[in-house]
């Protein structure tokens, strides 16, 4: 366990909680091999922390944390727990770098789930992240429910836990409520309060936890909560795979994580979580660098930048053009050219037709043997017609 935060981590630094808040998607339950190969195959993949577990839970789980602690090589490493003695305890006994305490901050959560009042929250901000720092554990402070807090009262919550030797507070956005222009003005008014890390959990009940996410870092969060796929609570949280992405090419910014890693370690989550990935699903979906509109496919053949919004190659993966029913002429040419099988010109509508009624009546693109066959047959009818 680090003492100390690493100060010379980038200036924003990914967070990834597949194995908290991911693992907490309704029905999701990773084994500890799967959780063991998450975690190994993020730290590969250069990402700088990973929340890994909620010690609370029982030996069980506070001894595969501990196994993943031990086995981090590069990743620092943190755990979840409430502000409540039992759970420091336990979160200090798995020797994580850093110990997140979430407590709630908006007034319905605090009077209705909790029973509390504002002056409770604030002294057990205090206590809590005072004990946590004097056992010489780095102290992250979570504020649940954020989004529907009041924001004099917030202010005054990351003051308390900044002074009480807090390195970071979080900012949830538990219900997903958030959109990019509120994300923004709620982190840059909490950036003129505190001078500590800031961290955003965006939710995806409204589809916006990734640009939530980016909002927060133009408006100066310094740590980024994200899942694997977008696992988590409900609608999930933001994508790893998308926020990075998205960093690079809207804002140039680096996380230092291996991209190219990015479809092998969706395809780990989905068949850990029982979470197949749509084949549209952005970044790592199967069929994302497919192309069959025949404008598209003809604009990429001449030009790659001009169909591109990234190189396909980032991320480990290449385009591929698919022969269907809005494919043209230059397509037709491509495939079979990349069959081995010379098309002349005058031939290509009749083919167009073969591999349209083809798709319409299969739901699929022709493989490889029915091309040859539509090819054979198109130039046996075209020598008879001759």
């Amino acid at each position: 366990m680090k003492l100390l935060p690493d100060i010379t981590e980038p200036a924003i630094v990914v967070n990834d909680t597949t194995l908290r808040d991911g693992e907490q998607t309704a029905g999701v339950a990773f084994t500890d091999d799967e959780k063991l190969a998450i975690a190994a195959a993020l730290d590969a993949a250069g990402v700088p922390e990973l929340e890994v577990g909620i010690p609370v839970m029982g030996e069980h789980e506070c001894a595969l944390i501990r196994a993943i602690v031990a086995t981090a090589r590069r990743a620092r490493t943190m755990v979840w727990g409430r502000m409540a003695e039992r759970d420091i305890r336990a979160a200090l006994g798995c020797h994580a770098d850093t110990v997140h305490l979430a407590v709630p901050v908006s007034d319905l959560q605090i009077e209705r789930k909790l029973g509390r009042d504002r002056a409770w929250v604030l002294a057990t901000i205090r206590r809590s992240a005072m004990r946590v720092a004097d056992a010489g554990a780095a102290v992250s402070i979570g504020f649940e429910d954020a989004s529907r807090a009041d924001l004099d009262f917030l202010r005054q919550a990351a003051e308390v836990a900044a002074a009480a030797g807090s390195v970071r507070i979080r900012l949830a956005d538990t219900l997903g409520l958030l959109d990019p222009f509120s994300t923004h003005r709620l982190v840059s008014e909490l950036r003129r309060t505190v001078d500590i890390g800031i961290e955003i959990h965006a939710h995806n009940d409204l589809g916006l936890a990734t640009a939530n996410t980016l909002a927060a870092v133009r408006a100066g969060a310094t740590h980024l909560n994200t899942t694997v796929n977008g696992l988590g609570e409900r609608a999930g949280n933001a994508a790893l795979e998308e926020v990075v992405m998205a960093l690079r090419h809207l804002h140039g910014m680096e996380c230092g994580i291996d991209t190219a890693s990015l479809p092998a370690i969706s395809a780990l989550v989905a068949r850990a979580s029982g979470r197949p990935v749509a084949a549209g699903k952005c970044i790592v979906g199967e069929a994302v660098f497919s192309h069959e509109s025949g404008i598209h496919v003809d604009g990429l053949l001449k030009d790659r930048s001009n169909y591109e919004t990234f190189a396909p190659e980032e991320v480990g993966r290449r385009h591929r053009l698919v022969l269907g029913k809005h494919s043209g002429a230059a397509a037709v040419l491509n495939g079979y050219a990349e069959i081995g099988l010379h098309v002349e010109a005058p031939h290509v509508p009749r083919l167009l037709e073969r591999i349209r009624a083809h798709v319409l009546a299969t739901k699929r693109e022709p493989s490889r043997e029915e091309l040859a066959r539509f090819h054979l047959e198109t130039c046996a009818v075209a020598r008879v017609g001759a």
